[in-house]
């Protein structure tokens, strides 16, 4: 069985941002960086496939300039087989059309029986690029999955719907799933593993050879929200209650006008 499982580097979301100079993005530096949190539990469920059945082959896919090995390096220690560096300095410009391009692009030839994402980054949070993989390789994708079992080239999965329902859906592999948190309990890299992974097969690839899709859409600006006026809280009894918010209620709306 071949795996592929995707990750991406974001800044600790305790962080303190700032907008770039250009105003489309965040100021990198002075960030604490990590894996991304959903990325984890991607990670996780595909190391368990690969345990679960034999002769497995795990490939960890990242995105960025040479700072994002460091991330890759985690999955590897968490028992990813190699990893494929696409080498992007400019990837936080691309949207998620093209990140999914690049993606599908890699996997296209390589006749992976399961991709594993994250359900959305916690820095861009589109939700949208393992189902635009899923669609530009033309195979089944689900998105936000919370329970996940694997048996005989069949997939059967629990994925989250709204107001905690939850959807059972049965599919044969090939297929690309999006996880959701909560899928798992993602593990902590041993220092064993820490070493073994620093002798993996890590490859880059220049983002250009495989780019081959057209922007769809532009970040025009990023901002922080405006701060409005706090609330005013009124005290008292009832009957004094209700007579000082029909008076405000007067002064300050059109509402009993």
């Amino acid at each position: 069985m071949k795996i592929l499982v995707c990750i991406k580097r974001v800044p600790d979301m305790e962080s303190k941002f700032k907008v770039d100079a250009d105003g489309t993005w965040y100021e990198k530096t002075d960030l604490a960086w990590r894996m991304n949190e959903y990325d984890e539990y991607a990670v996780e469920q595909a190391v368990q496939l690969k345990e679960q059945e034999e002769d497995s082959d795990l490939t960890v896919l990242c995105i960025g300039g040479d700072q994002v090995k460091e991330t890759m390096k985690k999955a590897l220690a968490m028992g990813c087989d190699r990893g494929a560096h696409i080498a992007d300095d400019n990837s936080s410009s691309k949207e998620p059309f093209e990140i999914a391009g690049i993606i599908a692009e890699y996997a296209k030839d390589k006749s992976f029986d399961l991709v594993f994402t994250g359900m959305q980054s916690q820095d861009r949070g589109s939700a949208q690029v393992g189902i635009l993989v899923a669609e530009l390789l033309d195979i089944p994708g689900i998105a936000t999955i919370v329970d996940f079992v694997y048996s005989g080239g069949e997939v059967k999965v629990k994925r989250e719907l709204e107001g905690g329902v939850k959807a059972c859906v049965t599919v044969k592999a090939p297929l690309v799933v999006t996880c959701q948190l909560g899928l798992n309990t993602p593990r902590y890299p041993t220092l064993p593993n820490i070493m073994k992974a620093k002798k993996k097969e890590l490859l880059s690839l220049p983002v250009e050879d495989l780019l081959k899709v057209d922007s769809r859409q532009e970040t025009a600006k990023i901002y922080f929200p405006e701060k409005k006026g706090g609330g005013l809280i009124l005290e008292g009894d009832a009957p004094e209650l209700v007579d000082k918010l029909i008076q405000i209620l007067k002064e300050k709306t059109a509402v009993l006008a």
